[in-house]
This record gives structure tokens, sequence and C-alpha cells, in this order.
């Protein structure tokens, strides 16, 4: 779970860039698009398998 605290005089705006920048960093919106919806496991081979033979982008 990510969490920020809030420092003295901060304003919401640079808290909420610190927030959304620490959750992009522990990859939480790209899991959480990940599970949106189900994925088939053959799919999700094929899936890995192209990203490994790209350069594992």
């Amino acid at each position: 779970m990510a969490e920020i605290r809030l420092g003295e005089n901060e304003s919401i705006d640079s808290a909420l860039r610190r927030f959304k920048k620490k959750i992009q960093k522990a990859g939480i919106l790209s899991e959480v698009k990940r599970r949106e919806r189900y994925e088939k496991p053959s799919l999700r081979r094929k899936r890995k398998a192209e990203v490994a033979r790209r350069g594992g982008r």
C-alpha cells in the first residue's frame, strides 16, 4: 500500500503529485489494469513470450 505524509504547509497538489509518482514506481496502476479483466492462461503465456522475445520491456 502506497502512502505519503503531508508536510507542514504542503499543498494538496504537490502531495497528490508525490502520491501519483509513488504509485507509478510501485507498479500499482499497471497491476490494476492487468486485473481488470480475466486473461486465459494460454494468452498470458503468449503475451509473456512476446515480451521476452522483444527484450523484456
